[in-house]
This record gives C-alpha cells, sequence and structure tokens, in this order.
C-alpha cells in the first residue's frame, strides 16, 4: 500500500523507515523545538508565520541547521502534495516540523563525547498526520470543560514561553491530574501567582461585555490562531485586549474560548464543573467560527462534527 512520506535529516522516506536514534537529545533532554501547521482544501494554513515562529525558536536555543526557512517551506509543500493522496475524502492534514539538539555523543559512543555533547548537527524533521476530528468534535457541538490542576506554569526565568518547544512534562501532569477529575477535561494552568496562563497546547480567551480579553504573553506562548483572533476582531469591529486574569473572573465572563491550530476555536463552557455564561456555546463563539469559515474556505465546525461521524443539523 502507499505509504506517507517522512523529511528526516535531508531525505524523504516512507514513515516506516523515518527513525530518531535512542540517544537522540530529543528523548534523552527533551531538547526539541517544534512547531504545526494545518492544513484547509489540503493546502497549508499560515505556513509562512508558523515558520516564522519555528525559526525564532531556533535561534532562541542556539540550534543550527542547514535547511533556510524556504528550504522548510518548500519540503513542508511537497510532503502535503504527497500525503494527501493518501487522504479520504473531507480530510485535512495536520504538519509538524521538529529540530532536536542531536545525537547526544556519550551514548553514541563518539569518544569526543567526553569534550562534546553531541555527536552530529541537529536532528530535522517534517512530517504529517490525518486530522482526526474525533477529539475535539464533543467540544465543538457542546462546549469544553478545563480543570485547573496543581501543576502550574513554568514561569518564564526558567524558559521563555515564547519558544515552542517540546520540553512539556508539566503540560502532561496537568492533563493528567485534570483527565482525573473529567475524563474529558483539559487542563488550565496558573501561573506562580495565581493568575491564568494557557492550557497544554492552545491560548485562553475570554468574552466581557462584547469584548475579548486575553491573558499576557509574559508566561505564554503567542499563538498564531490568537493572532487570528485578533485580526478577525479588527475586521468585526470588536475590542481585543490583554490583562491579567484571575480564575474567579474566568468564570464570571460571558464566554470562554480555546484557540489552537487543529481546531482553530473552541468554545469553554465549564472550569472546575462551574459554568461560564449560559453553559453553552456563546453567540460571539458562532460569529468567529463563521468568520474564520469565510477565511478557511470551508465550515470548519462542520468539517470537525462531520469527520467524527457526528450529525450536523
Amino acid at each position: 500500500m502507499p505509504e506517507a512520506q517522512v523529511y528526516l535529516n535531508g531525505r524523504m522516506l516512507p514513515a516506516s523507515q523515518a527513525r530518531v536514534a535512542i540517544y537522540d537529545a530529543g528523548l534523552v533532554l527533551g531538547a526539541t523545538v517544534t512547531e504545526q501547521t494545518r492544513t484547509f482544501h489540503h493546502a497549508p494554513y499560515h505556513l509562512e508565520a508558523h515558520l516564522d515562529r519555528f525559526f525564532h525558536s531556533l535561534a532562541a536555543v542556539g540550534f543550527e541547521i542547514n535547511e533556510t526557512q524556504d528550504d522548510l517551506a518548500a519540503v513542508s509543500r511537497e510532503l502535503i502534495e504527497r500525503n494527501a493522496r493518501l487522504l479520504r475524502p473531507g480530510e485535512e492534514l495536520g504538519l509538524i516540523q521538529f529540530v532536536t539538539a542531536g545525537e547526544m555523543a556519550i551514548y553514541a559512543g563518539f569518544e569526543r563525547g567526553l569534550c562534546e555533547p553531541f555527536a552530529e548537527g541537529p536532528t530535522v524533521c517534517v512530517h504529517t498526520f490525518p486530522l482526526d476530528g474525533r477529539r475535539w468534535a464533543a467540544a465543538m457541538r457542546d462546549g469544553a470543560h478545563l480543570v485547573i490542576p496543581s501543576i502550574r506554569q513554568i514561569p518564564p526565568q526558567c524558559v521563555s514561553p515564547a519558544i515552542k518547544c517540546r520540553s512539556r512534562m508539566h503540560y502532561y501532569l496537568a492533563d493528567r491530574e485534570a483527565r482525573a477529575a473529567d475524563p474529558r477535561a483539559w487542563a488550565l494552568l496558573l501561573d506562580l501567582d495565581g493568575r491564568i496562563t494557557e492550557t497544554s497546547s492552545a491560548n485562553f480567551l475570554l468574552v466581557e461585555r462584547g469584548a475579548i480579553v486575553s491573558p499576557k504573553l509574559n508566561e505564554t506562548l503567542p499563538g498564531i490562531s490568537r493572532g487570528t483572533v485578533i485580526e478577525l476582531a479588527r475586521q468585526l469591529g470588536i475590542a481585543f485586549s490583554e490583562r491579567d486574569v484571575l480564575p474567579s473572573e474566568a468564570l464570571a465572563a460571558d464566554e470562554a474560548w480555546l484557540t489552537s491550530t487543529p481546531y482553530c476555536l473552541l468554545p469553554v463552557v465549564k472550569i472546575d464543573g462551574a459554568p461560564i455564561g449560559s453553559g453553552r456555546p456563546g453567540p460571539l463563539f458562532r460569529t468567529f467560527m463563521a468568520a474564520w469559515s469565510e477565511l478557511a474556505g470551508l465550515d470548519i465546525e462542520r468539517q470537525i462534527l462531520e469527520s467524527s461521524g457526528a450529525v450536523v443539523g
């Protein structure tokens, strides 16, 4: 059967042959910078913006790769073209780029490992995966439940939140704790002072008196999808502001949302079991989903629900 292709260290390979060594720093240390894009109609959405952020992260951690930004853009588009042929009708792709620090020399058996930590250059990979709407369909239809765990966001003095990386044990533990309270919940992390930051994979937003409020970006990744919300708000004449946000303020909001690349926008209807607004997806959420769908050239909500087998009214 035809097989999806993967770009790994300068070569196109069948996915079954693409391997990263067990002593790669991405596994040993979690030293990995990453980025994720999605397609609409099998075309990458905001690829350039994602690659801008990706190369900013690479520079911030000192990973030097042979590929230029234009190179990875061309590789990404080629992979999408190849792998989209394997999709079922109506399916879309997620696109991942990641770079690790490379193989740990001491584990790989290189003598110079005593002096130099990495045996070779960075590991560079680009791959795709079919977006599965089943993961987000229930939350898209009925609203998401967020749980505030005991785990806190890593302070920016430790790792800059502007670096999109895979050193994410705190996210894993936070989501694990949230799912213990509700198997369908996601964790909403607070900082050390009790202010809302983000979830493990999305920016968090509020709607108050018809305006959108975002937590400050001091300890939060500046999401590409969050940027789309800002642009849509400008087009729709809706105010967007940033400030510190406490959980009590989120619970008093009219609406709350999550925004992230795979699903674009999700309504949040509960935090720690307490309802937000009416406890149902709100009217401004519908307005923004319609505007985003117009940008994408398809009904995003319908696509997610139909791909999951859900009935769309």
